[in-house]
């Protein structure tokens, strides 16, 4: 089989786009089924969609050309034309440098971010869920993420993580230089928000409330912060108490809506609202950047804020593909590996089913009351030219075309180096050992 890993990232493909493509993480095992079901070729399956990234990796039948870009066209809202230049496609040994790479923290937006190896460890676990995880795939996730643990443990990599929640916070630090002051509103309550959350913490914020969809999910988040708790179809009557709103819901379509913002300034007296979206798809409406007396951000903007920070962690970078390098050599091994022994079971197998054959035939005979030394010495002989008949064909084909290699295989593979071959042996005729010949000589 083959390996497909194919997307579009940050560097690719601009927010308006990936927002597109993204797949909302309820829909993710859906989409699985459906690309194993309806694209040939594609036996097994996993989607890793951030907010930074959408990439499939798929293991492929033989000659299989899958057509994933009109695949996506049908799933999502996207025409396959506006993909051509945004795609990237990166094929077996590539492509599981690719996922290292990813796995790391060496392919993010910023630089060495903490979040994406578990993002990636949940993807290839729904896939597992979903069934649209084989083997193939199973050894591609094991030792991309293995290599990515040891990438975060025994490099700078992984240090003081530049996270995009951290960025934000230093956004909202340089706007307001005062955050004892300030009230912040956090939408979500995954990880993202959480290390929002810490960060705000640590600069001493003076207020802090959480709103998701679920409630209770905001409750627990909000209790570990002293925080208010507070659902997302609340978040409209309230925008006008907060100087700083930061999002990163994983809904589908905006949950802040141009109308909600522009009241809230209205009733805050021209008072500004730092804003930043780190969501995609995005949760706050574009057009809220328009209004006056609001400074809206994209996860897209916050590159330049960590930019001046990085320099520790790109030189440590070239250290880690080194660690790249190792782990797509152990992956090519152990993939080679695995091929082969299936390879060593279709040979066993076939051995097997031989002697199977010949071992019923004999059981018949001795039944019908065949003399055994005959039927015995008829199971052999019928065995064993079974067992060298396609050996015997490949040495011969070897010869014609002069295949010297193929004929050096054959010689060391059964160890026909040191064969004494008894001179007026015919070497055609069914197999026999040379002790059956040294006593039909004696008879």
């Amino acid at each position: 089989m083959s390996i497909l890993a194919y997307g579009l990232n940050y560097r690719t493909a601009s927010i308006e786009l990936r927002e597109r493509i993204a797949f909302p993480e309820d829909a993710v095992q859906d989409a699985l089924h459906q690309v194993t079901r309806d694209v040939h070729g594609v036996a097994e399956a996993a989607i890793i969609s951030t907010c930074n990234r959408t990439e499939l990796y798929c293991a492929l039948h033989p000659e299989a050309e899958p057509d994933l870009a009109d695949w996506l066209s049908k799933h999502r809202p996207v025409h396959p034309d506006e993909l051509a230049g945004a795609v990237y496609q990166h094929w077996d040994v590539d492509a599981a440098k690719h996922l290292m790479r990813v796995a790391s923290g060496l392919d993010s937006q910023v630089l060495g971010e903490p979040q994406i190896l578990g993002q990636v460890k949940s993807a290839y676990e729904l896939a597992r869920v979903s069934g649209t995880l084989g083997p193939e795939l199973n050894l591609l996730s094991q030792i991309s993420l293995r290599t990515a643990k040891h990438v975060r443990t025994q490099t700078d990599v992984g240090r003081n993580p530049i996270s995009v929640a951290y960025a934000a916070v230093s956004l909202a630090q340089q706007i307001f230089a005062d955050l004892h002051t300030k009230s912040a509103l956090l939408l979500g309550a995954g990880e993202t928000i959480g290390l929002v959350a810490d960060h705000l913490q640590s600069q001493n914020l003076g207020h802090m409330a959480i709103a998701n969809r679920t409630l209770a999910n905001a409750e627990r988040l909000a209790a570990k912060y002293g925080a208010h708790a507070m659902q997302l179809t609340d978040v409209a009557a309230h925008l006008a108490e907060f100087d700083i709103v930061i999002t990163s819901t994983g809904s589908s379509l905006p949950v802040v809506g141009k109308g909600a913002v522009e009241a809230a300034i209205k009733q805050r007296r021209r008072k500004p609202i730092f804003m930043v979206d780190i969501a995609v798809p995005r949760d706050i409406e574009p057009e809220v950047a328009d209004l006056p007396d609001v400074y809206l951000y994209s996860i897209d903007d916050l590159t330049e804020i960590v930019e001046g920070n990085l320099q520790q962690r790109r030189e440590a970078a070239l250290h880690a593909e080194q660690f790249v390098l190792e782990g797509s050599a152990l992956y090519l091994r152990e993939r080679r590996i695995t091929q082969d022994k299936t390879l060593l079971r279709a040979f066993r197998t076939q051995a097997q089913q031989l002697q199977a054959a010949e071992y019923e035939k004999a059981r018949k005979d001795l039944a019908r009351g065949v003399d055994p030394e005959q039927v015995l010495s008829r199971f052999g002989n019928n065995l064993t030219n079974k067992l060298i008949h396609a050996p015997t064909i490949a040495m011969r084909e070897a010869s014609a075309e002069g295949h010297t290699d193929l004929l050096d295989t054959l010689r060391t593979l059964y160890r026909l180096e040191d064969i004494d071959l008894e001179p007026g042996l015919d070497n055609n005729a069914p197999a026999q050992s040379k002790n059956q010949a040294s006593d039909k000589k004696d008879k």
